[in-house]
């Protein structure tokens, strides 16, 4: 079974997790998500994080409401109970608490410290890649 630090071995080096201040606009955060290619990123003071935004976020909370993204800042519509992961948490683990928390993203925190940031779509890619593994060695050992 693997874990969060063998999936953010397998991730581009230079993809570090993205953060804005709460005081920053949701325009600003669209803007940083759609030029990074990212689906979320964390709201932080400094190095303490206060939230994390996703685009479920915005289409909730800005566009379903029609409030300006211009004018709304982060503060207002993030999610402000960030749950997180270690490197040591299993596939599975964070499997089961995205599942049960309707998640899509995870920070990992590491003695404190953002180490990075796990997707469903990660987590995905890594179990199918473990099964894929699990079956070419059983068929491996059946034809032996």
């Amino acid at each position: 079974m693997s874990t969060v630090a063998q999936i953010l071995k397998s991730k581009p080096v230079n993809q570090p997790v993205r953060t804005l201040p709460p005081d920053a606009t949701v325009r600003e955060a669209i803007e940083l998500m759609a030029e990074q290619r990212i689906g979320a990123l964390l709201v932080a003071e400094g190095e303490r994080i206060v939230g994390i935004f996703t685009e479920r976020d915005y289409a909730r909370k800005i566009e379903v409401r029609g409030r300006a993204s211009a004018t709304t800042r982060l503060a207002e519509v993030m999610t402000p109970d960030v749950l997180h992961v270690s490197p040591a948490t299993t596939t599975q683990e964070c499997m089961a608490l995205m599942t049960d928390k309707r998640l899509r993203h995870l920070p990992v925190l590491d003695a404190g410290q953002v180490v990075g940031m796990v997707s469903i779509g990660d987590l995905v890619k890594e179990i199918i890649s473990e099964q894929q593994f699990m079956i070419a060695q059983l068929e491996s050992y059946i034809h032996s």
